[in-house]
């Protein structure tokens, strides 16, 4: 933990200060770099098991669904009858002229090339029709004149439907090559630290270790360890993620006063989410800011490594991994929620104290139903094709999701599932019993000691899905980004955005020095 002690003189505290803050600003942008690659073929597999949720929810839906979306397609239609049947004209019209002579210079070739710069002038950015002009019908009609004129010159019909052919094998190729495009453009913006976020974290960086020792420290600290609190986690090593998980929950708690924040983050992060804490502290709630290196039991106890080989940080990143290890690290704590720090809290959450786990570890939502998005079968991310994988669990039992997760650690510490996790962990080195994250392993570790929680708690789908039902998310306890359009980058689905702004303050001298705004 980059904590000071007050033993010393100030120069000596000064001095150490400097040549931390000196290490920490020269590897932060190695450290940025390593921890956001991405490796393209895990990408590729997410990215297909998400097109086939949304598939599957568009196939699952009623009956009344499909027929409104059918009505509304057929409105759809009706506006846009004109503007369709002006870019048919302009196809068809290109297809004649390619039927001509490269050299041909007639009168009907000037005309169709004249014909279509009308045409399309007249559509020009319109979306339906009553956005087109009245000259626009007066050019469709002059271009179906044009074209009637073409008929009677190329009448040879099976030359032109090789053309049209021709023309619309090309026009899918362009479209799969721009669908890669765009799906790789994705993935790099996703796995990219937005400049405005690095100028953040450089920015209080610095003034973290401007400050006294003394000065870096956080007020009610003795409630860190009162098991009768509610007591909130987040890892993350993003300044404003973690922000607005903690603004959200204390803003919708009925007693703020009840709730402590843990907040874990490496030890490059942690001297500016601790500065930003310090500068915003969260209301009448407690925060607490530990970096993971103070966590000296990780390697002698358990002598963790995860897979150093790996280009993905789902297999590298300790934070990922780290809510593994939670009864280790509130040794003093009863229960705990472990947040995500892609979410907002939109409801008080303090109902969720009472939730009868039925002697389970971990409460939450499951994504057993195949309408939602959210749907995933175990054999997703798990080889039930190993022998020991197929024994020991069933493809058909219902999956859950991380985001949001109430554990009781008495019953984890007392089934010592940490060490069961250790143990899958390891099987999964030496042969390839599921694919990367920590989801897999979570399924597993806690199969059979998970309870499920109403949905209402935690609705999912909003980093990849724009077809989330507005009442299910305004219902919601908590909403998850979970996907790669997270509500931070550029990228995020426009329509959920809000949800997650309105608990940033960007009239803050930090975030508008750094150009980052709403």
């Amino acid at each position: 933990m980059l904590e000071r002690t007050t033993n010393g003189t100030k120069y000596e505290s000064n001095e150490g200060d400097k040549k931390l803050q000196q290490r920490q600003v020269s590897s932060m942008s190695r450290g940025k770099k390593q921890l956001n690659k991405q490796d393209q073929n895990v990408h590729s597999q997410s990215r297909k098991v998400i097109d086939e949720r949304i598939r599957r929810k568009k196939d699952a839906r009623p009956n009344h669904a499909v027929q409104h979306d059918q009505n509304a397609h057929s409105k759809l239609q009706k506006v846009t009858k004109k503007i369709n049947e002006m870019k048919d004209q302009v196809i068809r019209a290109k297809a004649y002229l390619s039927s001509a002579p490269p050299s041909s210079k007639s009168s009907l070739v000037k005309e169709l090339k004249l014909q279509i710069k009308e045409v399309e002038r007249a559509i020009g950015g319109a979306t339906k029709d009553s956005d087109l002009s009245r000259s626009a019908l007066q050019r469709m009609r002059k271009m179906e004149s044009s074209l009637s004129k073409a008929r009677r010159t190329y009448p040879d019909c099976s030359s032109m439907s090789k053309k049209l052919r021709a023309m619309t094998q090309n026009a899918e190729e362009q479209i799969q090559s721009q669908k890669k495009q765009v799906s790789f453009l994705f993935s790099l913006a996703s796995s990219t630290t937005p400049k405005g976020l690095h100028c953040l974290s450089m920015q209080l960086t610095a003034e973290y270790f401007a400050l006294a020792p003394k000065d870096r420290q956080f007020p009610n600290q003795q409630k860190l360890h009162d098991p009768k609190l509610y007591h909130y986690a987040v890892f993350s090593d993003n300044v404003l993620a973690c922000t607005v998980v903690v603004n959200s929950t204390v803003s919708a708690a009925l007693k703020p006063e009840k709730i402590v924040f843990h907040v874990v983050t490496d030890a490059l992060n942690f001297p500016a989410i601790s500065m930003w804490f310090l500068l915003n502290p969260p209301g009448k709630a407690t925060i607490q800011v530990q970096s993971i290196d103070s966590f000296k039991w990780l390697s002698t106890k358990y002598n963790t490594r995860f897979r150093q080989n790996s280009s993905d940080p789902r297999y590298t990143s300790e934070l990922n991994h780290l809510r593994f290890y939670l009864p280790d690290i509130f040794p003093a704590l009863k229960k705990i929620v472990l947040f995500d720090h892609d979410v907002v809290v939109q409801k008080d959450l303090s109902r969720l104290w009472s939730v009868d786990m039925k002697g389970k570890v971990n409460g939450a939502v499951e994504n057993c139903q195949e309408s939602e998005t959210s749907f995933l079968r175990m054999d997703t991310f798990i080889n039930f094709s190993d022998p020991f994988v197929a024994k020991k669990f069933d493809a058909n039992a219902c999956t859950w999701a991380f985001g949001m997760n109430l554990f009781d650690l008495q019953e984890w510490r007392r089934k010592d599932l940490t060490t069961l996790y250790h143990k899958y962990l390891k099987l999964g080195y030496r042969r390839p019993l599921w694919v990367a994250g920590s989801l897999p392993l979570g399924w597993v570790t806690f199969y059979n000691q998970t309870v499920a929680l109403d949905r209402r708690w935690h609705i999912l789908g909003l980093g990849y899905d724009s077809d989330v039902v507005r009442a299910d998310i305004d219902l919601a306890a908590v909403i998850h980004y979970d996907g790669i359009m997270k509500p931070w980058l550029d990228i995020a689905i426009a329509g959920y955005k809000d949800y997650w702004r309105k608990y940033v303050n960007y009239d803050d001298s930090h975030l508008q020095q750094c150009n980052i705004h709403a």
